[in-house]
């Protein structure tokens, strides 16, 4: 098992991010912020996903006045992000915000960083400062990207650290993922910070999903990353299964259950693709009930010759042949069915080991 890098541990409300703390699923809302019915609807439907933190977009005075009622609402922690208008970030901190996204050195003259450190340390809420690639300060362009962003980011520390703060999370983020994972690299070995861990603009989910895996995983199997964003060009809901999923292959956090198939060839006798898809489609519907599925691997597999063998270490599974289909505990086939009776048995047999998810 590889060591995470030990950061400094900080606080976004009832979440601790760093020090040791699980990887926390981040994502943002892309609902007008200033509709606080709407914004709190998409938060729950993400959290209800497997979402932890959230962050939303605070552009304006509208957005900032519909806080209140967001953060009241929030089944988990809320996050402002806010750019250039430091007194947005100071009403947010009033209005009770759990955690604001800023960078210094797009809001002003040094008394306005002041104000806004000075604010969230009385209010002992973090602030996420970080670099870009597509908004680094023109003294820092000539220089290679990774090198470029490190800069960025460590200058943006400096001028809260200069007033005393440093309750500090840090990002360092770039659509090449090369460039993002060698950022990240250097920046640990610089500062202890927990790091928010992503690729930026990664695209539409068929490529996006592909890069942040990439970036994403790298990093963390290095034992880099305490939260997580999979940036995509979607509804944010496509963010949080392949967050779960890089987080489940990296060791990070158990699927509960992991669902594994087999690729298809010429010994497949039943439509195994569908199969596959109704089991998915089969344990969201009970994560979304509420319930807890209490088997750890799950197998949908093509073949009776090899199925049971190959998947010996799932808890449950079954796999097709000519006509029928068998299903089988740890290997050892427990009986035989038709697909339509076959997949109903399995159906109960997931049901029955469920329980409530607060159990």
């Amino acid at each position: 098992m590889f060591l995470r890098n030990q950061t400094r541990p900080i606080k976004i409300n009832n979440i601790q991010v760093g020090g040791g703390a699980p990887v926390s699923i981040q994502s943002m809302t892309n609902t007008v912020t200033a509709d606080a019915a709407a914004t709190l609807a998409q938060i729950r439907e993400l959290a209800a996903l497997g979402c932890d933190i959230i962050r939303v977009a605070v552009p304006d005075e509208a957005a900032v006045q519909a806080l209140p009622q967001i953060i009241a609402g929030s089944p988990i922690p809320v996050i402002a992000d806010i750019h250039f208008d430091y007194r947005l970030a100071l009403v947010a901190i009033r209005a009770g915000i759990h955690g604001i996204r800023i960078n210094p050195g797009n809001i002003g003259d040094s008394e306005r960083v002041r104000m806004v450190a000075e604010h969230a340390g009385n209010a002992d809420i973090p602030i996420r400062v970080g670099a870009n690639s597509g908004s680094l300060p023109d003294k820092f362009r000539s220089l290679p990207l990774a090198s470029a962003l490190v800069k960025s980011a460590l200058e943006q520390c400096r001028m809260l650290e200069k007033f005393g703060f440093h309750n500090i999370k840090v990002s360092l983020k770039a659509s090449e993922v090369t460039a993002t994972v060698a950022a990240y690299e250097e920046f640990a070995r610089h500062c202890d910070y927990p790091l928010h861990i992503g690729v930026t603009e990664s695209g539409t989910p068929r490529n996006g999903i592909v890069k942040s895996a990439v970036g994403i995983g790298a990093l963390l199997l290095r034992g880099l990353g305490d939260t997580i964003r999979v940036s995509l060009t979607a509804h944010p809901r496509e963010e949080i299964a392949p967050a779960l999923q890089i987080l489940n292959a990296a060791g990070l956090r158990s699927a509960e259950p992991e669902i594994i198939s087999c690729p298809t060839c010429g010994r497949t006798a039943i439509n195994l693709i569908e199969l596959a898809e109704r089991v998915e489609q089969l344990i969201a519907e009970i994560k979304s009930a509420g319930k807890r599925v209490k088997l750890k691997k799950i197998a949908v597999m093509g073949c009776v010759v090899n199925g049971p063998g190959e998947a010996r270490d799932a808890d449950l599974g079954i796999a097709g042949g000519k006509e029928k289909v068998v299903l089988f505990e740890r290997g050892k086939i427990i009986g035989t069915f038709t697909e339509a009776d076959g997949f109903e048995k399995f159906r109960q047999l997931i049901l029955h080991s469920c329980e409530p998810e607060n159990d």
